[in-house]
Formats: C-alpha cells, sequence, structure tokens
C-alpha cells in the first residue's frame, strides 16, 4: 500500500481532502487487502506480469485478481499521475501528443469528453499501443496491462473519486482533475513505454 505523494488537502480545491482520505485509506485499502487474500504469497513488483497474462491465472480466482490486482495496481499509479504543482509536458511528450491528437490541448479535449462520457464505472486512459499513443477505457477495475497497453496517464471515473464534491457532476470533476494533471510523470512513463 504506497502512501500518498503529497498530503490528503494538497489537491484542493480540485480534489477535496475527506474524499482523497477515503479514496486512499478505504478504497485503495480495500483492493490491497481483498488482493492479499486472494494471492497471500503475491509480489507487489509481480503486480504487472500478472495483469499483463490474466489468462495465465488459475480460473477459480481469475476474474478477484483482475478486479482487485487492477484496483491496487491502477491506485498505485492514480496517486502519481496528480500533483499539487503544476508542470507543463516536456518536448518529447508535447510532439508525441501533438502527432497523434494535433496538440496538447486537443489531447486534453478528446482524453475529458470520453471520461466524461463513460457508461457507468471505470476508468480513463493515455496507453501507449504497438500503435503509439491513444486513449482508451476500461470498466470497473480493469488495466490496460490486460489488454497490451502500457499505462501512461489514467482518471479514476468511479463516484468514490469525485462524490463528496461534486456529486452527480463528472463532468465538473474531470475539469478539475486535468488542471491537477503531473506531467513530469506522464512524461517519464512515456519516455520507458517509448523505449528512450
Amino acid at each position: 500500500m504506497p502512501d500518498l505523494p503529497y498530503s490528503y488537502s494538497a489537491l484542493e480545491p480540485y480534489i477535496d481532502r475527506r474524499t482523497m482520505e477515503i479514496h486512499h485509506d478505504k478504497h485503495h485499502a480495500g483492493y490491497v487487502k481483498n488482493l492479499n487474500s486472494v494471492l497471500p504469497d503475491g509480489k507487489d513488483s509481480e503486480l504487472p506480469g500478472i495483469l499483463s497474462r490474466p489468462g495465465n491465472l488459475p480460473e477459480d480466482i481469475r476474474q478477484k485478481v483482475i478486479n482487485h490486482g487492477g484496483g491496487t495496481y491502477n491506485h498505485s499509479l492514480f496517486w502519481t499521475y496528480m500533483s499539487p504543482v503544476q508542470n507543463p509536458a516536456g518536448d518529447k511528450l508535447k510532439a508525441a501528443l501533438t502527432d497523434t491528437f494535433g496538440n496538447p490541448d486537443a489531447f486534453i479535449e478528446k482524453f475529458s469528453a470520453v471520461a466524461r462520457s463513460h457508461f457507468g464505472s471505470g476508468w480513463t486512459w493515455l496507453v501507449m499501443t504497438p500503435q503509439g499513443l491513444s486513449i482508451t477505457e476500461t470498466d470497473n477495475q480493469d488495466c490496460p496491462l490486460s489488454i497490451g497497453q502500457t499505462p501512461l496517464l489514467g482518471i479514476d471515473i468511479w463516484e468514490h473519486s469525485y462524490y463528496l464534491k461534486y456529486q452527480n457532476r463528472r463532468a465538473d470533476y474531470v475539469d478539475a482533475w486535468v488542471k491537477i494533471i503531473n506531467w513530469s510523470q506522464v512524461e517519464v512513463n512515456f519516455l520507458k513505454a517509448a523505449g528512450h
């Protein structure tokens, strides 16, 4: 269970302290606890490999590992995708976003539109695929690794991520969330995935 890389209140006014406390200490902790009950000898460092090949898991625990392992891994990434300090995307990431989406602002518009319109609980992601950058979405706690994609950035659009502050206004949450993207981390993720 990773600690937050900032204080619970550091992302205010975009994400409130109480939401961060519940989201990290209850929801994320719950996924970790449930995963450990399914894979008591599992190691956190092995989770990406496990999620990359869910078909290798025994059938009787496969869906539980997908659910709780995805919830554990997705949230561990999620905290790093946000920052209380604004930092712009680096030149290589900007160039890649421009090549794929037109420019970084156009990426944000498309990413936000997908997040706002996702039906039910899940995630919206910027991923690296064999063909390059793409925006995708997953249901529940499914992870892009399970479909051969590398997550670079992801927004949690389960209601527990925003309901205390935004109630049913997911669009307001998405519009606020993109203002606290940790572009430095996204750049690191992109460069690693691109083999730089």
